[in-house]
């Protein structure tokens, strides 16, 4: 059987488990769809506010169904000892792997496309500007916060601990970088803060596509950022993998 064969197989079954798991559906995929339909409900008379929160909430669905999503999953694998499993299976370890990160980026899709319809056909937001942008930044938020969701798993000492770690992150982050609020009003530390994160350069280059139709020339800045998060991390995400328990 091929590699591509057992890749799909084992995708499939990825994506089977995923929505068989209600908790994992909701929290990676269907908590920024209910932040969207909350904001969007509060804020409906304002469309200013609407072409900040569309974006920003598109940018913590790939912050959670990558970061989050890969951080706790590798722990729970790890722990339960189904990598050491799988690692000693004729299934080559690559396309385990590679079904893994098929799935996450699945859902990354679904949630910015569903995000995007529903700014335009509920909240009346434009369709995207600039779809090339659009694709491209999510794809760099991808390989950015997968790299410090492998990352990050490593540090993770058991399945216990894995919420507290992962939400240490990601909920300061989110509020941090303006998902929720126009980054430039928030107090001078912490957009300075903000600048140092990978989550605002997304909103940014997603805002820009979404919002304002502007493509990667203008913000290229923040592309540069994004890859350069997800090189660093790379490299204890690679050399600190472990089959086995900690």
């Amino acid at each position: 059987m091929s590699t591509g064969t057992l890749v799909w197989r084992q995708y499939r079954l990825e994506r089977k488990m995923f929505w068989r798991n209600p908790a994992a559906a909701f929290f990676n995929f269907a908590l920024p769809l209910v932040f969207l339909g909350l904001m969007g409900a509060v804020f409906a008379d304002d469309p200013d506010t609407l072409e900040v929160i569309v974006p920003g909430i598109a940018g913590m669905a790939v912050m959670s169904t990558t970061f989050t999503a890969l951080a706790h999953n590798l722990v729970f694998l790890r722990e339960q000892g189904i990598l050491k499993r799988i690692r000693s299976a004729p299934m080559p370890a690559g396309a385990y792997l590679s079904a893994l990160g098929a799935n996450a980026v699945t859902n990354t899709v679904l949630q910015v496309a569903l995000i995007t319809t529903l700014g335009k056909v509920v909240f009346g937001v434009d369709w995207p500007g600039d779809w090339l942008a659009l694709a491209v930044f999510v794809a760099a938020g991808v390989c950015c916060f997968g790299a410090l969701g492998v990352a990050l798993a490593h540090a993770i000492p058991n399945l216990d601990s894995a919420p507290a770690y992962i939400n240490a992150v990601f909920l300061p982050v989110i509020v941090i970088s303006g998902v929720f609020y126009e980054s430039d009003d928030a107090p001078a530390v912490l957009r300075d803060v903000a600048q140092v994160l990978p989550l605002k350069h997304l909103i940014d280059g997603l805002s820009g596509a979404m919002v304002d139709g502007q493509g990667l020339g203008t913000h290229w800045k923040a592309l540069a950022v994004l890859l350069a998060w997800g090189a660093v991390a790379a490299i204890p995400a690679v050399r600190g993998f472990s089959w086995n328990r900690g």
